[in-house]
């Protein structure tokens, strides 16, 4: 009889994002990643005993200092490259207050404003194309209510 053992499951990332949009323009980050300057929503990884709102409401203020109210799941994006896969739920959020005295992440040089046309501009910038895609459908309206997300 073959057996699986915990070891033999594939386990993808399990990423959180927010698109945060302002007078037109987009919460972006700007992050050192192996050197390189790339752009990105704040984002990152869930972590133990915590929900996925909760999730991206912490990676927000830890990467920009913005503390968010979120306010629909915009969707929820796969996708690969050589570090790994990634299952991502990008939330559509709204800017509450800027926690100016708060540090940045590590590896966080900024956070900035930029439109959706400045975003595209800097396509080959982006850490992935899940940045503009995840713009992209909130633009579209693609909106589902938090409540389709149950932390049990």
């Amino acid at each position: 009889m073959n057996r699986t053992t915990p070891a033999d499951i594939w386990r993808p990332d399990v990423t959180v994002a927010c698109v945060v949009p302002q007078q037109g323009k987009f919460l972006l980050v700007e992050e050192n990643v192996r050197g390189e300057l790339v752009l990105n929503q704040p984002a990152g990884h869930l972590e133990p005993d915590e929900s996925l709102p909760q999730a991206a409401l912490r990676e927000t203020l830890e990467e920009t200092r913005w503390n968010v109210e979120l306010t629909h799941l915009v969707g929820i994006y796969q996708w690969a490259n050589g570090d790994g896969h990634f299952l991502r739920f990008t939330f559509a959020a709204q800017a509450r207050s800027h926690d100016s005295g708060r540090e940045l992440d590590a590896g966080i040089v900024r956070a900035l404003w930029l439109t959706r046309e400045e975003i595209a501009a800097a396509q080959t910038r982006l850490r992935s194309p899940m940045v503009l895609r995840g713009i992209d459908d909130f633009l579209a309206g693609k909106r589902l209510p938090l409540d389709a997300l149950l932390y049990l």
